[in-house]
């Protein structure tokens, strides 16, 4: 068992549309209450989690906590992805779920209450999972690489992430999503891409959306791939095909309770790499961030990451 002094919170007063910063306070005397003294590191702006998780694990922190959503978890990860492979094996991430976007924990099952979330970092106990690696091409038209824990799409998911990072998250998570989807898809139009998946698809497609993904949900409840596993060393690829309009609506609420894979022109891959590219602009949906477009590559981790879970 790791000492307190093992500890780091790494926390975004500004997820949650906001509300971190109000109950921060609460969290922090229950986790002191729990885990006795650790450091706190408090970002403040876009990115910033990236280079406190790296001051964290410079300075032996073992433990780092995301307080946030999926969008300062991805940064979290990505600062902890910095580390040596020999030493990022002795780390381990613990969730404070608390953000506009917290899908990623109905796949790994953390408790969404922030008491027992951290009664459960209290346990140390961990399973490792995989990540997605991508190599994109951000807005400056420069090569990337990200890594990331949950869902990278591509198509209408960018459009939509875009819309709800620009308005209010006020209504909260589910709200937020599906008015900002509702919107993309009458001003969104439908894409032609070349997408190949493994060994077994190697194709033009037209789409509304491509997501590649590890964990299970995104776009705030969205249930995409309710096949996905976090440590089977695969990705699932849900490409959502050339559906009229009308049909996109009849069938969405299947995109939430799981039956999306029913949909005639959906088509569920699977494979350990996805590559993607287009003659027209497509954005892409990364954890929920808005990072640039195709052509992209991604290829997936087999556990890279410990994470604290049920």
């Amino acid at each position: 068992m790791m000492s307190s002094s093992d500890v780091a919170f790494i926390v975004n007063p500004a997820a949650g549309n906001g509300s971190t910063e109000s109950v921060w306070p609460a969290i922090e005397a229950i986790a002191r209450d729990l885990l006795g003294h650790f450091e706190t590191y408090v970002t403040t702006g876009p990115g910033t989690a990236v280079s406190l998780t790296r001051k964290a694990v410079s300075k032996r922190a073992r433990l780092l906590v995301c307080v946030g959503g999926d969008g300062t978890l991805n940064e979290v990860i990505n600062g902890l992805m910095e580390t040596e492979d020999t030493a990022r094996s002795d780390l381990i991430l613990g969730v404070v779920p608390n953000g506009t976007g917290c899908d990623f924990i109905k796949t790994v099952q953390i408790p969404t209450d922030i008491k027992e979330a951290i009664d459960l970092i209290a346990t140390a106990q961990y399973k490792t999972i995989d990540l997605g690696r991508l190599f994109y091409l951000d807005h400056q038209g420069r090569e990337n690489c990200r890594y990331f824990h949950n869902i990278a799409s591509f198509g209408l998911g960018g459009e939509v992430v875009k819309r709800v990072n620009r308005a209010t998250k006020m209504f909260g998570p589910f709200f937020s999503f599906l008015w900002s989807t509702l919107v993309s898809i009458f001003l969104y139009g439908k894409k032609k891409i070349h997408l190949r998946v493994g060994d077994d698809f190697n194709s033009n497609c037209i789409i509304w959306n491509v997501a590649v993904a590890n964990g299970q949900y995104h776009g705030g409840g969205m249930w995409v791939a309710p096949d996905a596993v976090v440590d089977d060393g695969l990705f699932d690829v849900t490409v959502i095909g050339d559906l009229g309009l009308f049909e996109v609506f009849l069938n969405l609420p299947k995109l939430y309770n799981g039956k999306i894979k029913e949909v005639d022109k959906v088509i569920a891959l699977s494979g350990e790499k996805v590559e993607a590219l287009a003659d027209q602009k497509v954005l892409l949906d990364v954890d929920g961030e808005q990072l640039g477009t195709l052509p992209v590559t991604l290829d997936i981790q087999p556990g890279a990451l410990n994470i604290i879970s049920e």
